[in-house]
């Protein structure tokens, strides 16, 4: 439990700055490193980390996708990057397996490719939403993409943090045991609530100290639908694990495990997060 304090305050203390600075390539560079080791991670947890033809392209696009983010200035030109690439990188694995023949199934490269889209495509869209603008205000009010993307770490971490407290004291009825054996009930109720309560609580903050015109209503909305995609990410993430008979995907964070250990509830809220503020009118 020490480790895992120490780990994640050191974490916040590393996190502070990016956020400070995320304006800059800093962040997509940062986004972009996680990135490509959660890709890394999950090679190695299906087996491919040593067929570095297929690993080495798909790193080098988890690397250059959230950064090339940063330089296309608009969403629809990176979304256009972003679907070549994708199927460039399909067309290429299918291809190696023609020609790798019986060294590959075609349903475990299909696997690995498709976990490669889901990471990629969810930390490209942290860099998405930081530079874009979301109709998440009263009336027509527009919200600066760097006020609404930190909703997705919230509503990860806030609800991850107080679920594991509320279900650490509070705890009687599993929630998925087959999958997760220590959470509960209560504690996806109390992540939930302290969640919504946190959006409620960040609104108050932005809106008064940096002068926008955020809805509470929308807030509150978002922490409910937020936290609950959150839990989604990590369950998925833990019935991967068992999948495949390991215990984290790395050793990055001590006490937290790697990269998607870490990440596997903010990997889910960003997408959801972009394409509740689409609904809304990003641009």
């Amino acid at each position: 439990m020490l480790t895992r304090i120490i780990t994640g305050l050191v974490a916040i203390g590393l996190f502070i700055p990016v956020c400070i600075f995320s304006y800059t390539i800093a962040f997509p560079i940062v986004v972009g490193i996680l990135c490509m080791i959660g890709v890394y991670e999950m090679s190695k947890c299906l087996g491919f980390e040593r067929k570095l033809l297929i690993t080495i392209p798909m790193y080098i696009i988890a690397l250059g996708l959230p950064i090339l983010r940063y330089f296309t200035g608009r969403n629809t030109p990176f979304l256009a990057c972003a679907v070549v690439a994708f199927f460039g990188i399909l067309i290429y694995v299918l291809a190696y397996v023609m020609f790798k023949k019986n060294t590959v199934k075609l349903s475990d490269i299909l696997t690995f490719y498709a976990v490669f889209v889901y990471i990629v495509g969810c930390f490209s869209s942290m860099v998405v939403i930081r530079y874009s603008g979301a109709n998440l205000g009263v009336g027509d009010a527009s919200v600066e993409g760097k006020y609404v993307y930190l909703l997705a770490f919230l509503g990860a971490w806030v609800c991850d943090t107080f679920a594991y407290f509320v279900g650490k004291f509070l705890g009687k009825h599993k929630l998925i045991p087959e999958i997760s054996p220590k959470k509960t009930i209560e504690g996806s109720i109390g992540g939930i609530v302290f969640t919504v309560g946190g959006f409620a609580l960040y609104g108050v903050i932005v809106n008064n100290a940096f002068n926008q015109n955020i809805s509470y209503i929308k807030l509150c909305v978002l922490g409910l639908l937020l936290s609950v995609v959150s839990q989604i990410g990590d369950l998925v993430a833990s019935s991967i694990k068992r999948q495949y008979d390991i215990k984290d995907y790395g050793k990055l964070f001590p006490g937290h495990g790697g990269v998607l250990d870490r990440f596997d509830s903010v990997m889910l809220t960003a997408p959801t997060l972009y394409a509740v503020s689409i609904i809304f009118g990003l641009f």
